[in-house]
């Protein structure tokens, strides 16, 4: 059993495992990290032999933790980033690379049906009709989406979202309300099947999956960095937020909103962002807050967004494909039956 993983920000951990009758019995760690002394490496081999194969990957990292000498140095790495790469290697997890991916050029859709296109194309990954993709998102509309488990009333201020003609919608995922005026943001999708954060906690496969957009913008040479749990900023900043959902039918959304020309006063105009929330995050106001990648790179959004496609094609491969006719008959039903309704609106009153 064999699995790597890319600590964000650090070095690349690889183990390979053996197991003979449900329990560990050959345990071999690699990788590009840093360790001192050499001694530690053959104890932390030592402390994943004999666990159990259905070992979490806190047991294990517990085990680790235990056995390492209390003088040893770990650099680019972690006991938790042991305890994932056992796991992973355990459950039979793919990589980024495992995959074929598919790329869905963005084309404006009205809120209420990027919505829904956000569970139909998951649905579809995980029920093996669709291969993993990659979606660009794009608006005919201005919105406001709201986290699953948000207040409508508490989140936003309804008068002037209408005042400014931006729809206010209720997405499938969980986190924050995105504000979503036309051209002043780059929103993206992936859809991928479970396998590929299995052995994960959610903690780090926000981090897991957030990393090739990390690695895209600085490639753009902006200072970006993941922060859990599901933020990227600069060190000025937010530039952007993701959020997840995993579907039973075995798939993965995971989807991120990151600023390019945003308008903050007029996003406190609409969104009711607590003095509670701002203050854990350390800055006196909401629109100084966020960072817009507009003033990092002086690019054009679509030049941003074109480094991305080509960063993620570089690193992954991606493959141009589109929506088919089934998934848009779906979405059109589902934005419909579900989404448009007020008890899936005001779910959360």
């Amino acid at each position: 059993m064999h699995a790597e993983y890319k600590v964000p920000g650090g070095k690349l951990v690889v183990a390979d495992i053996e197991v003979d009758a449900n329990r560990i019995s050959v345990c071999r760690i690699a990788g590009d990290f840093f360790l001192e002394p050499d001694e530690a490496l053959e104890a932390i081999n030592e402390a994943v032999v004999g666990l159990s194969a259905n070992s979490s990957s806190e047991d294990i990292t517990r085990a680790v933790t235990q056995a390492i000498p209390a003088d040893a140095v770990m650099m680019g790495f972690s006991p938790e980033a042991i305890g994932t790469v056992v796991r992973r290697a355990l459950t039979g997890a793919k990589s980024f690379l495992d995959y074929s991916w598919e790329f869905l050029a963005p084309e404006p859709h009205e809120p209420l049906t990027q919505m829904a296109l956000d569970q139909v194309l998951a649905e579809e990954v995980g029920a093996g009709r669709r291969g993993p993709t990659l979606r660009l998102w794009e608006w005919a509309k201005p919105a406001v989406v709201i986290g699953s488990f948000q207040s409508v009333t508490n989140e936003v201020d309804l008068e002037n979202a209408e005042k400014y003609g931006m729809e206010v919608v209720r997405r499938v995922s969980g986190g924050g309300a995105m504000f979503m005026e036309l051209g002043t943001a780059i929103t993206y999708s992936l859809y991928a099947p479970a396998e590929l954060v299995s052995g994960m906690s959610f903690q780090d496969s926000y981090a897991f999956l957030d990393d090739w957009v990390v690695q895209a913008l600085r490639g753009l040479g902006i200072e970006a960095s993941y922060k859990p749990l599901n933020d990227i900023t600069s060190p000025t900043g937010k530039i952007g937020g993701a959020a997840q959902k995993r579907l039973g039918s075995g798939a993965v959304l995971h989807h991120v909103t990151m600023a390019y020309d945003m308008d903050g006063d007029r996003m406190v105009e609409v969104l009711r962002i607590g003095r509670e929330k701002i203050s854990d995050k350390g800055v006196q106001s909401a629109n100084k807050r966020v960072d817009p990648l507009k003033t990092h790179t002086g690019l054009s959004r679509e030049a941003i967004m074109d480094h991305l496609v080509s960063s993620f094609t570089s690193s992954y491969g991606l493959t141009p494909g589109q929506i088919t006719a089934e998934e848009r008959e779906r979405a059109a039903t589902l934005a419909t039956e579900k989404f448009a309704t007020p008890e899936w609106f005001h779910r959360v009153p």
